[in-house]
């Protein structure tokens, strides 16, 4: 299982990558692909729409489960990966490159993980 340590995490499963500019790129990682099993169908959010850390931009059906997708910042949904909504198996075969949405203004990181403090939570899942 990978866990790049120059990206973020959250207790959710979601990486965050820095973009620049006050944005990140958030996707699923790879330990949540691999507990969903193969990824069927992504539901998004759309462009414009403003969320608050916490709050759901989406979910990910796959052969096992129907999860949600926990946005890990607060911001606003600058754009969302039409590729991944059209292919999602993407997810599967490269969750860090597969990403999901672009957040921009981004007003909350607070609570994000390290990639070693995130293997050590996922040790005891």
């Amino acid at each position: 299982m990978e866990t790049p340590a120059e990206l973020s995490y959250s207790t959710n499963h979601e990486w965050v990558r820095a973009a620049g500019g006050g944005s990140v790129i958030i996707g699923i990682t790879d330990f949540a692909q691999q507990s969903l099993g193969d990824v069927l169908f992504i539901n998004l959010c759309g462009a414009g729409e403003k969320f608050v850390k916490g709050e759901p931009i989406g979910d990910v059906e796959s052969i096992k489960s129907v999860s949600e997708i926990i946005c890990p910042v607060s911001g606003t949904v600058a754009r969302i990966n039409e590729k991944v909504l059209e292919n999602p198996g993407l997810i599967n075969s490269d969750p860090y490159g597969a990403w999901l949405a672009e957040i921009a203004s981004v007003t909350d990181l607070n609570g994000l993980i390290s990639a070693g403090e995130y293997e050590a939570f996922i040790a005891v899942q």
